[in-house]
């Protein structure tokens, strides 16, 4: 019975709990199971047995009244980046050890009001800094897809998100939250087989996430399929007035758009995105991907993102401005880790030095840079104007299309011990995700295909700002053509 438990969709859990097939303990109890037996995989920096245990059982009782809320009794993941009150939140930063929020985020605080319960905190790279879920102060996260030659390599999930990632491929949760600055839902979506969203900046509130880029970042879910990802952003989205930046727009029905299909849809692809060197096989998903849309109804229309090739230098001017200035919060004094020093000065030093990793100390030096007198106006202002150009791309593409599709990676996962040494490799993992993030715009990535290796590849859906639904139409009949079987189902669990 666990083994089924696991195979189930968030969707599939929900009608069997409302059914009373099984009871949320039942379920609970098999992904605990679950999660005990894969920790070789690290992707929970906490979990959190005996408070799931105890929600589940709480969730019983309203499912036994007829009542409960639209995520009752279902067991998710949190991505260690959202503060959770009473519960260890370290972003998978040394800096933060024992750090315990006396408050909850407002995203983790809606999915608790819709009676989820929580399986634990996924590991994540530091501070969210990452592509590869390698820079986690508490070790490398694995992904539980392998490739098919049989020698058995460990493969990256992606970053940052990849803890969420693996958990919800892997089947050590049916589901979980990820947050997104450059990519960071949708490319360890794309390694790990599963659907990941970002939606529009603002649609969810940032209020109690630990902020990496304060103007890029958003939180999203990562599912299993999209019917899954479409309830859980109807539970976490909406207005925030704790957010400045949270829109006060309302929450349109997601499920209802599954339905709807694409006929009749603009659908662009974008020439830029055909990178110089890309994989066949990447390319040859993508000329399908175009080709499932159009036989459903759609019109694919060629359009130019003339400005796209300019996005990754972009974003790494910006993110590490921000986090230059977000992360001048953690110097020992008010909580988390503390280093003494003879001085106040040392005691600053000699915290973030130990506290820090050696990823989020670069981009604290380039950000630092980039916002120095003598060059902030030649690099940090420059990348804003920049950023406005993208973002006019995009709006002139959408007076010709509805929805613009690519691929979401420019590979498939490579193995940990593969992993490029250079960092400006290791970030042109976001190459393809960038620009929707530094436009603002929602993007989903949806797996469906398999490298020649038996690695999952993704597809790349971006749609207008607060248009979510265009997404979940498209990916509905994306995800339908593909028939693709995430990990948790091919393993037999």
């Amino acid at each position: 019975m666990s083994k089924e438990l696991l195979r189930l969709t968030l969707g599939q859990a929900k009608e069997g709990l409302r059914q009373k097939k099984f009871s949320a303990v039942d379920l609970t109890k098999a992904y605990l199971s679950s999660m005990e037996a894969h920790r070789t995989l690290n992707a929970y920096i906490l979990e959190m047995p005996e408070q799931a245990l105890e929600k589940a059982a709480e969730s019983d009782k309203r499912l036994g009244r007829g009542e409960g809320g639209p995520l009752e009794g279902l067991p998710l993941a949190i991505k260690d980046l959202f503060c959770t009150q009473g519960v260890q939140t370290t972003a998978a930063s040394h800096i933060l050890d024992g750090f315990k929020p006396p408050y909850e985020s407002t995203v983790t605080q809606r999915l608790k009001d819709a009676g989820a319960v929580f399986l634990g905190k996924t590991n994540m790279d530091e501070f969210a800094m990452g592509s590869a879920n390698i820079t986690s102060y508490y070790g490398n996260v694995i992904n539980p897809w392998k490739r098919a030659d049989g020698k058995g390599k460990d493969l990256t999930p992606g970053g940052s998100s990849g803890g969420s990632a693996a958990v919800v491929a892997g089947g050590l949760a049916i589901a979980a939250t990820g947050t997104d600055t450059g990519g960071s839902i949708r490319q360890p979506a794309a390694f790990s087989g599963i659907v990941g969203i970002k939606p529009t900046y603002g649609r969810c509130s940032r209020w109690g996430i630990v902020a990496f880029a304060s103007s890029l970042d958003q939180a999203g879910p990562m599912t299993r399929d999209v019917r899954d990802a479409a309830l859980m952003l109807s539970v976490m989205a909406g207005h925030d007035p704790k957010d400045a930046t949270s829109a006060p727009r309302a929450v349109p029905s997601f499920e209802a758009a599954l339905t709807q299909g694409v006929k009749g849809l603009r659908v662009g692809i974008p020439r830029e995105y055909r990178l110089e060197g890309m994989d066949g096989e990447i390319v040859g998903l993508w000329e399908k991907g175009a080709q499932w849309l159009k036989e459903a109804g759609a019109e694919i229309i060629d359009i130019s993102l003339p400005h796209t090739k300019y996005s990754l230098a972009t974003y790494y001017v910006l993110a590490p401005a921000e986090a230059s200035s977000n992360l001048a919060r953690y110097d020992g004094v008010r909580y988390g880790l503390r280093v003494p020093g003879a001085t106040l000065d040392e005691l600053y030093e000699n915290t973030r030095s130990e506290g820090f990793g050696e990823e989020v100390q670069r981009r604290i030096l380039i950000g630092t840079y980039v916002l120095s007198a003598g060059y902030y106006d030649a690099y940090y202002v420059k990348a804003q104007k920049v950023r406005a150009l993208v973002a006019r791309d995009f709006e002139t593409a959408f007076q010709k299309v509805d929805v613009i599709l690519t691929p979401t990676t420019p590979s498939a996962a490579f193995a940990l011990d593969e992993k490029p040494t250079d960092p400006v490799v290791m970030y042109l993992n976001d190459v393809l995700t960038v620009p929707a993030n530094l436009a603002g715009l929602p993007a989903m990535s949806i797996p469906t295909g398999l490298s020649k290796e038996g690695l999952p590849l993704g597809l790349q859906l971006i749609g207008p700002a607060f248009d979510e639904s265009v997404l979940f139409r498209a990916g509905q009949v994306l995800e339908n053509a593909a028939s693709f079987k995430p990990f948790v189902e091919r393993s037999g669990k």
